[in-house]
């Protein structure tokens, strides 16, 4: 082979190794062929790749968010009145409502649901007068005819921080059956309808199954849990599940079982 000597200036050519299989292929091809075959070996037969062939990925589907309807809730203008209000520091909040808590108000039954916005005004003035509370504790109120009412002040929309529930206030909602509960006790279906139908729509912001479990950080000790204790309770919950009491009474507290399957069925699980 003839050797090219490099004149001082000159550019350094590159030199071209061609595999020997290819030269071997060379010279079985016409002329063509041949100076094609030489520019694929000159551009990149024998180098490693750089980069490989990516394939699409196909998108992962996105989680499906349990929610359900918003009940019709009657606001706090219908029972409080402006002779009853009184002045109260602006609403607490938390990011969200993970569980929900469910009582009686342990007031006569034999109501007409008509007057239930005199009761849940008695119970305020209670609340924020003997007890010397902020405002009222519950959430949520509802009657026996299914009504549910506005409870707290700060919005039915958001995680409004109550007084419901010793030590588990944070993160939760409060729902107030009134009436009393005890054993023996009547529980009018539209009242538990009612209260899975508000369960499921508030915990369904979160996508919080009402038939499973919620992990709670107890802020108090005069709780069942003392204060700074991680609890797992039911995220449909009865008062005495974080509270010694028997609250919301045992013939409530039969039916929440119940409550759960409907709730959950109103959040198509």
């Amino acid at each position: 082979m003839r050797v090219l000597r490099r004149t001082p200036g000159a550019r350094r050519r590159r030199r071209v190794r061609i595999p020997r299989p290819a030269l071997l292929m060379l010279a079985c091809l016409p002329g063509l062929a041949a100076v094609l075959v030489l520019a694929l070996c000159a551009n990149g037969i024998g180098r490693k790749a750089t980069a490989a062939v990516r394939h699409p990925v196909a998108a992962r589907p996105a989680s499906v968010q349990h929610t359900a309807p918003k009940p019709r809730i009657v606001p706090r203008s219908a029972w409080l009145d402006a002779l009853s209000r009184h002045a109260q520091p602006p609403p607490r909040y938390d990011d969200k409502v993970v569980a929900v808590f469910v009582h009686h108000t342990d007031s006569p039954n034999g109501y007409d649901c008509a007057n239930a916005p005199r009761i849940i005004r008695y119970l305020y003035a209670g609340q924020t007068g003997v007890r010397d509370w902020d405002d009222i504790g519950y959430n949520f109120l509802v009657d026996h005819c299914g009504t549910i009412y506005e409870g707290r002040a700060g919005g039915v929309d958001r995680a409004v921080t109550g007084a419901h529930t010793q030590g588990f206030n944070h993160r939760t909602a409060g729902i107030a059956a009134i009436g009393t509960f005890t054993a023996g006790m009547a529980v009018p279906r539209a009242m538990t309808d009612a209260i899975a139908a508000l369960a499921a729509w508030k915990l369904g912001l979160a996508d919080v199954d009402p038939r499973g479990k919620a992990h709670l950080v107890s802020s108090n000790s005069l709780s069942r849990y003392a204060s700074g204790t991680t609890a797992t309770l039911p995220a449909l919950a009865g008062h005495k599940d974080g509270y010694m009491t028997s609250c919301p009474g045992a013939a409530l507290l039969a039916r929440l079982p119940e409550v759960r399957g409907v709730a959950a069925r109103l959040q198509g699980r």
